[in-house]
């Protein structure tokens, strides 16, 4: 899999291969208008793979003035649930995409089954009464063809009594399948009579018991694509196989012709976007859930502070492609920084503090300043923050032996406090093991940024006000895995052994009134060190910050 290079510079954008096809399509009259559709399984929640497939499926039909379905895939109840139908529902509409028409494929179980009888009455499908094992060593290699199961050649009649019998509850989970009858030689593996039917005595989320047969995915997916009109039928690549057995199906039953297109899924360094282990995390308390701001999932990432214009960003940036590749996890960090930027309120907040006292302040003072929300927007909105004799400023804006080019503040050395005066310390209080607790500073009065005259220094580091300050819980979130390409896990290892045990460190801060008061609704940024956004875990005694992304990394976009 090869590591992509791309360019977040702005420039024409060619058309996909996607696009070609649909505006091939549109001007040859193929199709008179486009239909799409987004086809997941309710049997988890959605990642941000996931997310490339709503922008790309729900995108291309917007574009060309078509329209997009969502339906669920959920032919297999003993994993699906009603939890991951909202949940799905929900994240579809966070990134601001609409459907046509809400669909399940159980809608089709009537229809399904009565294909399922045509192929059985034309000698194309059989009941196969071989276990589960045998079937998988009776299909063979790519190498050696496999073996015709002795029930092949079963007559129509007993098919036809078999199946019925089968979907009337007459047989256990495993006893029986119903297979199609194609060719066990053929190159395609997935043509040596493939499974249409298995027996599961489970309560269906919308069928209940009505069913205790349910048809396998590719007896559904074209199927239900075909009845619905869709135009572009658009999967990842993994499913470039199944598409000539797609094809196998609408072409024996005689129905509207759907079409497959298959695309390169997400890849993502530093992440995980299976299901299964995404589900064994949250199973055995690694993530605090579903939704933890570490996890890859929609839900997630807008817990985390992610928005949908920068996924959306994210999305376009990658494009769309015929091969797989490695996506860098710092272009999808760099398009929330890009959005956030444009956008997010500004504050100021300390992690690690350190006291500051202004010796020279008239006890008791407090002077307010009007101070921008957004520097992008100098003359827009205002926040009022308060100055007073007690300060706190972050531990590493001070140095004590400090070489050179320390721009901060240091024995006997000036800076600017950010929107007011110019301080110089004077004195460095330590307690008794030597950490330093408090210093003693005077500040300027002439250096007001109003009233007073300019004076330049070359440092300017943000603060509190002690008196004023608001004590915040802050989630510092990282990359949840240590190893670049998780796809690649040396053999003989788990998974697991990469987290990162640093994917969350959780600290006390204290923050400027005016956060409390935000109500933007998208993640804010605390001043030279990153963007934050509110978590759910908030109460009116303490509010809860996680970190979005920090304000800067060491990617330099090409």
């Amino acid at each position: 899999m090869e590591e992509s290079k791309i360019n977040p510079a702005e420039e024409p954008r060619k058309l996909n291969f996607l696009e070609e096809i649909i505006e091939s399509d549109l001007a040859s009259g193929k199709v008179e208008s486009v239909m799409t559709r987004f086809p997941p399984e309710p049997n988890g929640y959605l990642h941000l793979g996931h997310a490339k497939s709503i922008c790309l499926n729900f995108g291309l039909a917007m574009k060309y003035g078509g329209k997009t379905n969502l339906r669920y895939d959920d032919t297999n109840p003993t994993k699906e649930d009603t939890e991951y139908v909202d949940s799905i529902k929900e994240d579809i509409k966070w990134l601001g995409f609409r459907w046509e028409k809400e669909l399940y494929a159980s809608d089709y179980f009537d229809q399904l089954y009565e294909w399922a009888e045509e192929l059985i009455r034309r000698g194309l499908a059989y009941v196969d009464d071989q276990t589960q094992d045998e079937i998988r060593e009776g299909r063979g290699t790519v190498d050696k063809p496999g073996k015709e199961s002795p029930w092949r050649n079963r007559s129509v009649e007993e098919n036809l009594r078999l199946f019925r019998e089968m979907r009337d509850g007459k047989y256990a989970d495993g006893e029986k399948v119903l297979r199609a009858r194609i060719d066990m030689a053929h190159p395609n593996m997935l043509f040596r009579d493939p499974l249409l039917y298995r027996i599961k005595h489970t309560s269906h989320h919308r069928t209940g018991d009505k069913w205790c047969i349910y048809p396998m995915y590719d007896f559904t997916h074209g199927q239900s694509d075909s009845i619905e009109h869709i135009t572009h039928s658009i999967c990842t690549l993994e499913f470039d196989v199944h598409r000539p057995l797609y094809d196998w199906f609408i072409e024996k039953l005689g129905i509207w012709p759907s079409h497959q297109y298959e695309f390169a899924r997400l890849n993502l360094t530093y992440t995980l976007m299976s299901k299964r282990k995404l589900l064994e995390l949250v199973q055995k308390g690694l993530v605090s859930g579903w939704d933890d701001p570490r996890m890859p999932t929609l839900c997630g990432v807008r817990r985390r502070g992610y928005t949908p214009e920068s996924l959306k960003m994210f999305c376009d940036r990658i494009g769309v492609s015929k091969r797989d590749q490695m996506m860098d996890i710092q272009l999808l960090e760099w398009c929330v920084r890009q959005d956030l930027n444009a956008r997010s309120n500004r504050y100021m907040a300390v992690q690690d503090p350190i006291k500051v006292t202004i010796t020279n302040w008239e006890e008791g003072k407090v002077e307010w300043f009007d101070c921008p929300l957004n520097p992008a927007d100098p003359e827009g909105a205002k926040r009022a923050v308060p100055f007073s004799g007690e300060l706190l400023i972050d531990r590493a804006d001070f140095m004590e032996d400090a070489p050179r080019k320390f721009f901060r503040l240091k024995p006997d050395g000036e800076v600017r406090l950010k929107y007011t005066y110019i301080i110089k310390c004077n004195e460095v209080i330590k307690d008794s093991e030597g950490r330093v607790v408090e210093l003693k500073c005077t500040y300027d009065p002439s250096t007001h940024p109003v009233t007073g005259e300019w004076r330049s220094v070359k440092g300017t580091i943000h603060w509190v006000s002690v008196p004023h300050a608001r004590e915040i819980e802050i989630r510092n979130y990282d990359r949840l895995f240590t190893l670049a390409n998780m796809g690649e896990v040396p053999e003989g290892h788990d998974y697991k052994e990469y987290l990162n045990p640093e994917s969350l460190v959780v600290t006390r801060g204290y923050a400027e009134p005016a956060l409390l008061d935000d109500a933007s609704g998208i993640a804010v940024q605390f001043e030279r060190t990153g963007y934050y956004f509110k978590d759910k875990d908030s109460t009116p005694e303490r509010a809860v910050f996680n970190r979005t992304a920090t304000l800067k990394d060491s990617y330099k976009p090409e």
